[in-house]
Order: C-alpha cells, then sequence, then structure tokens
C-alpha cells in the first residue's frame, strides 16, 4: 500500500521505527517498508486486527498510509442463519479491491476493508442486498424494521402451520386427495418462501448452505409422493429457524443497548438561551445542561453544580460518584441528582460511549480461531454430505436394489448430517461473552482474546498506575520532641499548602482528611527538590528532603532509626525542622489501590499460579508494593525495552502471559504479551488502541472476572461442539442404519441448533461469572516475592514504639 512519511522522517531510522511499531501489533505478521518507492508490505491477520488500527499506528510514528484503504462496520439484516455470513463473505471477498470481509451472524455486522479506489462502500452495499440481505454504512441512521420485518419468519412460519394443521385434518376427515395435497403445498409454498431465497443466494455464491439442503429435501420427500412429510419437513425447518432467529435477537440486542445510552438530544445553552438539539450537533466547547435524572449525552467537564453520577453503563462502577465542577463526565453515564452544565470535550464520535460500541461491534465481528476453524470445517463438509447423499440415493440402489428405501434415507442424511449446530456453536457463545464483558465495563476486543484469556496461568502487571493509584499519600506521620503527630503534620501542610509539588499535594490531602485546620503561611520560598520554608504563627518551619535539613545543620539523629526504615521500604521521608530542631517525620509513597488485594486474591481463585510485577521503581519500593500484594515476584529497575524481554521471558517460560498497563509508555509490553489489558481506557484513547483487553474503570476486581468469563465461554463452545457432533453423529447412524422419518431429522437438527444457541446465551446473565468472582478467597500460603536475581525477600514490620501516628 502506498506510504507516505513526514517531512524530515525519510530515513532508515525513521522506517526501522516505524516497522517495529508495526510488528508491535497483536495479529501483525511482517511489515517491509521500501523507502525508495515510498510502499509498505504487510502481512496481518484480519480476524486478530483491523487495518484501521495499524493506520492509527503508523500516524503515530510519523507515516500516512495511502488513503484510498478504507476500513468500514456495515449493519446488516435479514441474518437468519449462521450460512448467511458465509455468503456474504464469499461474494464481498469477490469483489476487486475488497481486501478483507469479517461478518458475525450473531452480531449481525460486516467489518470490511477495501481500496476505495478500486471499489465503492455503494457496490459493497449493493452487493448485500443483492444476495437478499439488506446492508447500510455505520453511522447511517439504521431503519426501524416494520412489524412484518421483525416478525416475518414467524408470520409465514404460523401460515405454514396452519395449513399443515387443515391438511392433517381433511386426510383424516377423507377430503379429496387432491385438496388434500393443495393444503401440504400450501404449507411448503408460506414456509418455505424465505428458505428459497436463501437457496438461490447460496447457489449464486457457489455455497451450498441448509436452507438449499432443507429444500432439496422436501422436493424430494414431494418427488416420491410424501406430501404430508415434504410439508412437515418445511413446517419444522421454519419454526426452529422463526426460534433461533428470536434468540440469537437477544444476543444482538446487547450491543444495540449500548448504542441506546446516549441520548438523541442535548439541551445546548448559549447566551442564557436553552434549545433542544440533536446530540450529533453538539460540537466540542458547546455547554449542556442536564437535568436530574438524564442521560449525559457528550463527554465532557462540569463547568457548574454538582451531582452523583452513575457511571456504571460506562465503567461498570456499581456506586454513583460525587462530580463537581472540573470533573470529568462521560456519555450515557446517568445523572442523579442535581442539575449538572457540561462542557463538550469530545464530539459525539470521539466519545468514551462511541468508542465502546465501535469496538464492541467491531470484535464481535472478528472471530476467534474455534470459530473459524467450525467454519472453514463447515465449508468443506457441506459438498461431502452432498455427494454421500447422492451415492446412497442414487448410486445404491442401482447396486443394492430398493429404490424406495435408500432413495428416502439419502434426503434424510441430506438434512441431518447439515453441521448447523456445530457452526453455530461458537459464535453464539463469544458474541454474548463480549456483550456480557462490555456491561461489566471490560472491553475485549475479539474472539481470539477471549479465548487466550482462557488459558491463561500467569499474568504481569505495571506498578504506578495499575497496582498502585500513581499518586503519593502520606502512609505514616512520626512526632519529636514535645509535638505531636497531629501538630507536624498541621505545620507542614500549612507551608506545604502554597507549594505545587505532588508531595505537598499529598501532605496537604493527608491534613484534610483528618479534620485539621491549616494556619496561613508567610514568607514562603521553595526550592526544587529540596524543600519549602514558611513563617506559621510567628514560627518558621523548613519542610524537605533528609539531605536538605542535613545540609542546613538540622540535628537529625532522633529520626536516624526511622529514616532507614522508611528508607529501606522504599518511602519518601519529608522531614518536618523548626529553627535546628526537628519535629517530625512523615513517610510518604505511592498508595497501592484499594482492590488490589482483592483482585489478586481472585486471580489466583480463577486460576491464575503465579503473579509477577514488573516496574521501573527502585527494588525498595517494589519490594514494598509486591510484599503487601503477596505477589510472586518482582523485576525492579526495568526500562520498557526490559519489560518486554521480561515479558518474553516468562512466555518462554510459563506459556501464555497476561500483561496489565497503564496503555502508555507499557505499550511495547502490552503488545508483546498473549493479551494485553490497558487500565481505566475511559481516560486514554491510547489504551483502547494498544491494548487487547481495557479495563473501562480503574478497577482490577473486573479482571478477574473477565478471565473467569472466558472460561466459562470456551467450556460453553466446547459443551456446544461435543453435543452438536454427538447428535450429528447418532442421526446419521440412525438415518443409515435403521432408518429415520425426514420430519424426525429435521426435528433433530433444529433442536440441537436451538439448544446450542440457548447454552450459549447463558452467558448474557453473567451469574455465574459473579458467583466465582465473590467466591475468591485469601490464599491460606503466604505469597513472598521474589526480586529479579533470584534472592528471596521476607517483609519484616519495623517497630514503632512509642511514637504516634494521626
Amino acid at each position: 500500500m502506498p506510504l507516505t512519511l513526514k517531512e524530515g522522517r525519510d530515513c532508515e531510522r525513521c522506517v526501522g521505527r516505524l516497522r517495529d511499531s508495526l510488528l508491535e501489533v497483536n495479529g501483525v505478521q511482517s511489515a517491509d517498508v521500501d523507502l525508495a518507492s515510498s510502499t509498505l508490505t504487510l502481512v496481518y491477520d484480519p480476524s486478530l486486527v483491523a487495518l484501521e488500527t495499524v493506520e492509527r499506528r503508523a500516524e503515530e510514528i510519523g507515516a500516512e498510509l495511502g488513503a484510498t484503504i478504507a476500513h468500514r462496520i456495515v449493519p446488516l439484516a435479514g441474518m437468519d442463519c449462521p450460512d448467511c455470513a458465509a455468503k456474504v463473505e464469499k461474494a464481498v471477498l469477490k469483489l476487486p479491491g475488497v481486501l478483507s470481509a469479517q461478518v458475525s451472524f450473531t452480531a449481525s455486522r460486516m467489518v470490511v476493508e477495501y481500496q476505495a479506489d478500486r471499489v465503492s462502500l455503494d457496490q459493497i452495499v449493493g452487493r448485500v442486498r443483492s444476495l437478499g440481505y439488506g446492508a447500510a454504512e455505520r453511522g447511517e441512521p439504521e431503519e426501524t424494521p416494520s412489524v412484518w420485518q421483525r416478525h416475518k419468519l414467524a408470520i409465514s412460519t404460523g401460515v405454514s402451520g396452519l395449513a399443515l394443521t387443515v391438511g392433517v385434518a381433511a386426510q383424516h376427515l377423507g377430503a379429496p386427495q387432491a385438496a388434500v395435497d393443495a393444503c401440504y403445498a400450501a404449507a411448503m409454498l408460506a414456509g418455505a418462501y424465505y428458505m428459497a431465497r436463501g437457496a438461490v443466494a447460496s447457489v449464486m455464491a457457489a455455497a451450498f448452505d441448509t436452507n438449499f439442503l432443507m429444500l432439496l429435501a422436501a422436493i424430494g420427500a414431494v418427488g416420491i409422493g410424501q406430501w404430508a412429510e415434504g410439508a412437515l419437513v418445511i413446517f419444522l425447518f421454519s419454526l426452529g429457524s422463526t426460534l433461533e432467529s428470536y434468540t440469537t435477537e437477544r444476543t444482538r440486542s446487547a450491543i444495540r443497548r449500548l448504542m441506546q445510552l446516549a441520548p438523541e438530544k442535548a439541551t445546548l445553552v448559549a447566551n442564557g438561551v436553552r434549545e433542544d438539539v440533536p446530540v450529533r450537533e453538539i460540537a466540542v466547547g458547546d455547554v449542556v445542561l442536564v437535568r436530574p435524572g438524564s442521560r449525559l449525552p457528550v463527554d465532557g467537564v462540569v463547568v457548574a453544580g454538582s451531582s452523583a453520577v452513575d457511571e456504571s453503563p460506562i465503567t461498570g462502577e456499581s456506586m454513583p460518584i460525587e462530580k463537581g465542577e472540573g470533573d470529568e463526565v462521560y456519555a450515557g453515564s446517568i445523572n442523579q441528582t442535581g442539575a449538572l452544565h457540561v462542557r463538550a470535550t469530545k464530539a459525539y464520535e470521539d466519545t468514551a460511549l462511541a468508542r465502546i460500541v465501535h469496538l464492541v461491534e467491531e470484535a464481535q465481528a472478528l472471530k476467534a480461531p474455534s470459530q473459524r476453524f467450525t467454519e472453514q470445517f463447515g465449508r468443506i463438509y457441506t459438498p461431502t454430505v452432498i455427494g454421500v447423499a447422492l451415492v446412497l440415493g442414487l448410486v445404491v440402489p442401482l447396486v443394492a436394489g430398493n429404490f424406495h428405501a435408500w432413495f428416502p434415507r439419502s434426503l434424510t442424511l441430506l438434512v441431518v448430517a447439515c453441521p448447523c449446530a456445530l457452526v453455530i456453536s461458537t459464535p453464539v457463545a463469544i458474541a454474548a461473552a463480549i456483550a456480557r464483558a462490555a456491561r461489566m465495563g471490560v472491553l475485549i476486543k475479539g474472539g481470539a482474546y477471549l479465548e487466550q484469556m482462557g488459558g491463561l496461568r500467569v499474568a504481569a502487571f505495571d506498578k504506578t498506575g495499575t497496582l498502585t493509584t500513581g499518586k503519593p499519600s502520606v502512609a505514616e506521620v512520626v512526632a519529636f520532641g514535645e509535638s505531636s503527630a497531629r501538630e507536624v503534620l498541621r505545620a507542614a501542610a500549612s507551608v506545604e499548602a502554597l507549594s505545587e509539588h505532588p508531595i505537598a499535594a499529598a501532605v496537604v490531602a493527608a491534613s484534610r482528611e483528618r479534620g485539621l485546620v491549616l494556619q496561613e503561611a508567610k514568607g514562603f520560598t521553595a526550592e526544587p527538590g529540596r524543600g519549602a520554608f514558611a513563617v506559621v504563627e510567628g514560627t518558621p518551619y523548613w519542610v524537605g528532603s533528609v539531605s536538605s535539613l542535613a545540609g542546613s545543620g538540622v540535628d537529625l539523629s532522633p529520626a536516624k532509626g526511622i529514616i532507614e526504615e522508611w528508607q529501606r521500604k522504599g518511602q519518601t521521608v519529608v522531614l518536618v525542622a523548626s529553627g535546628r530542631w526537628l519535629i517530625g517525620a512523615l513517610a510518604v509513597q505511592d498508595t497501592v489501590r484499594p482492590n488490589a488485594p482483592r483482585a489478586i486474591q481472585q486471580l489466583r481463585a480463577v486460576g491464575i499460579r503465579r503473579i509477577v510485577m514488573l516496574t521501573g521503581d527502585e527494588d525498595a519500593t517494589a519490594a514494598s508494593v509486591a510484599a503487601s500484594l503477596g505477589l510472586d515476584e518482582y523485576r525492579a529497575r526495568l526500562l520498557p525495552a526490559e519489560k518486554v524481554d521480561a515479558v518474553n521471558a516468562l512466555q518462554e517460560q510459563y506459556g501464555r502471559v497476561l500483561m496489565v498497563g497503564d496503555g502508555i509508555n507499557d505499550a511495547p509490553a502490552l503488545a508483546a504479551a498473549t493479551v494485553g489489558v490497558a487500565m481505566g481506557a475511559t481516560g486514554t484513547g491510547v489504551a483502547l488502541e494498544t491494548a487487547d483487553v481495557a479495563l473501562m474503570s480503574d478497577d482490577l476486581t473486573r479482571l478477574p472476572a473477565a478471565i473467569a468469563l472466558s472460561r466459562q465461554a470456551m467450556a460453553i463452545v466446547r459443551q456446544n461442539v461435543a453435543f452438536a457432533c454427538a447428535v450429528v453423529l447418532m442421526l446419521v447412524l440412525t438415518t443409515l442404519t435403521t432408518g429415520l422419518r425426514l420430519s424426525a431429522g429435521v426435528l433433530g437438527h433444529e433442536g440441537s441448533a436451538l439448544l446450542v444457541i440457548l447454552n450459549g446465551m447463558r452467558l448474557l446473565s453473567g451469574r455465574r461469572v459473579a458467583a466465582e468472582a465473590s467466591l475468591a478467597k485469601p490464599e491460606s500460603t503466604a505469597h513472598r516475592p521474589q526480586c529479579r536475581g533470584g534472592t528471596r525477600l521476607s517483609h519484616q514490620p519495623g517497630r514503632r514504639g512509642g511514637r504516634s501516628t494521626p
């Protein structure tokens, strides 16, 4: 594809950076750049990564791919069976210029990538419509289906059933055979209308599907005079298709409910005038009014008002969060108590909700390896079944005789050997699990990653911003001499209140949490990296580091032991002095996330055997955090490239590895891991682009719940595959040995497909997943962290003696 490098970047070093960056994207197999011809030769797996993602990664490096490559999600209509997806894919891929087409029957979506200078979206949509299916470009309002469109299968099935019933009654009442056959013919015509349309489309696409096989079987039954059997076959198949359609629609509605989270209109406030306008017309910088009980229409910042906001539709967070001036809010959240004025910070298409919908749509269309296998198996298997049936119905009677015994068996074989239940066994479970995960606040970007999560046994975590909050806080306050710990903290906070340093903010926050009233500080001066000085209530105070106070002549002997203890634990020491006398000390550290210990316990409960922390921090800090969380191992002082090496080493030693990071500076490690998970994706678009899985909030307990969901989904897939294969094998053996009525074969075929769908839909409820996560218990054996060099470390809390802590 064409490639353009930005000015000043056309050098081998930039080309190497581009190549290396593209190869970090999961699913990209090779990337060769020819600088002389400005072309990029890319080999990638469209079921794992979209070309759109590759383009964005290239732009981050400073390159622009040819604008002729387009990526679209096309909503489809009329997808009534898994064979529909195969037909559409095959037909669209035949168009010149189409690079990839992935169709999901369960999501009723097609992800298509094409060369815009060779084929247009109108041509692609036209090809889909020529097969008898509806299609529209993503972003355009989808047509609201009429009552007939929503229930056409049910109506035709009802008419077919009514005509069949009348025919059976007429036959029992002794009506003329012509009248009885007319009723059976009416039953077949009513029930087979959509089946015939699908069969014709399958023949045109050279993909013989279930519709074709069923229609062939019914025609064969009529050909040998079994009108009642043919009508019953059509009715049972139509009934099964109707039930499958309604049950599958529930899975599709999960993503549709996401789309409906944002209101269609917003109250725009401009020059004191309020006006209701379509949400799509809200521009960045506009201010909207959100009344209590209403959903937020945009991502933005609160400029006036305060309220409790329910963000569970976006982040999965169950408790409402208090929002006030300056706080971020997200489209789709529910304003509960007070009115809010919100300034839009993103256009409608760029909101967190829109990104979630886009990614879930794309994820449901991308296929898991097991799904691709069953589909490929079905495409080879179905023609084989047709060949065997022809031999059984035409060749065997010529050799063995008894045409009336073998030909009906061949018709039944066409029906019972069709692998519908097998083909649909995986996509229903995958789509249901992805939709369920989205409601939990977890974005899984494809069936492949959902499948891989089920086999994970090792998890690696970044520290800062992942296991910890990334914000310093006061862990301990110690007083010396006659001062109390509260007096030391109040004095330090009064001085630091005028500073903008992160540690100063932590000291001030700690004083407010304890209800301390700060005093006015005069003569404030600050020295970067050393500390701050001010006079509070006539007393001079110096708040600073150990080296700064030691250099100022302050006697540090009272704090010698505590300084060594805190530094050994990786904490930052802040000393407080009045004149030349040391009055107190504060230990400041990056706080472990409140939900991190529970998340670690739950990960062990769902089968993660080894948990490792990878961090760029010093050994002391890493050892303290690892010990407090009970991790198995930590590796400290790692640069981003060394984190990649650590992930690769873990994969060589243990197999599949999960990597959790903030999605920005951990991007290389996330890409190197089997599954990369980004934290807090509502706040950063980079996280959504880099990781395979994104937690929409900073709640780490969503991760073990997602792993439990993945394992349950894979268990259901295995159940479905085993059940589908067993039913097909039983029906085929029965047909070949003792014989089986054609209608009984249809009943077994449709019943197995329906049971497979219902089994997969159990994932939508999420009850078992929630139960598994809540049952996580602390490990009975203490986990001691192991450092990078292999030395075992034990965590021994230091003695505090008579020191007071507020």
